[in-house]
């Protein structure tokens, strides 16, 4: 199914931050940068809307995964953050 088949694209929606799902070589170097394991960082289910969306761009995202996820603001100009895909 391709995004633009999704009834609702949450990632389209001005409130929704960008998501971006992180290959294993780049999950791999933030976690050394950050000095981090998987299971320290935020989680995120495979449920999540933002998720489902992701999935019909890149297909099935396996749990342990890792997305990246930027936000816009008016003081730090852009925020990133990191989830880990789990299970429900």
């Amino acid at each position: 199914m391709a995004v633009e088949n999704i009834s609702f694209n949450v990632l389209k929606h001005e409130l929704v931050p960008e998501h971006y799902l992180l290959t294993q070589e780049e999950a791999d170097a933030v976690l050394s940068e950050k000095g981090l394991k998987c299971d320290q960082l935020p989680k995120i289910r495979k449920s999540d809307a933002a998720i489902k969306v992701l999935e019909n761009i890149y297909g099935p995202i396996e749990e342990g995964r890792i997305v990246k996820v930027v936000r816009q603001s008016e003081t730090a100009e852009e925020f990133v953050a990191y989830r880990l895909v789990i299970k429900g």
